[in-house]
């Protein structure tokens, strides 16, 4: 059983940073690529960013690239999310996700979810 469990969301002012971070548990971590979606309200679901399996490849979306770092501690089974240059939309419900491509963009690429951590940036 795989869980992925977020953390570190919050709520700060707009210029402010946020890290999130995604604890794994259920298979051998450092074997799989992991990524970042968001959810903003009324909205769907979007991609953030993913790293390959090592750490040694990354991939943003255009709208955080500059601001938002994806890393990982395979010794500690997390995967973080560095957010700097926060914005109000930014705004959402972050979720890490786990599958077995990279690099990958989609939801239906990744098999298993955490349970998301807000995320709310103030003007």
């Amino acid at each position: 059983q795989v869980q992925l469990v977020e953390s570190g969301g919050g709520l700060v002012q707009a210029g402010g940073s946020l890290r999130l971070s995604c604890a794994a548990s259920g298979r051998t971590f450092s074997n799989y690529p992991m990524g970042w979606f968001r959810q903003a309200p009324g909205k769907e679901r979007e991609f953030v960013a993913c790293i390959v399996w090592d750490g040694g490849s990354t991939y943003y979306t255009d709208s955080v690239k500059g601001r938002f770092t994806i890393s990982r501690d395979n010794a500690k089974n997390t995967v973080y999310l560095q957010m700097n240059s926060l914005k109000p939309e930014d705004t959402a419900i972050y979720y890490c996700a786990t599958g077995s491509i990279y690099p990958a963009v989609r939801e239906i690429q990744y098999q298993y979810w955490g349970q998301g951590t807000q995320v709310t940036v103030s003007s």
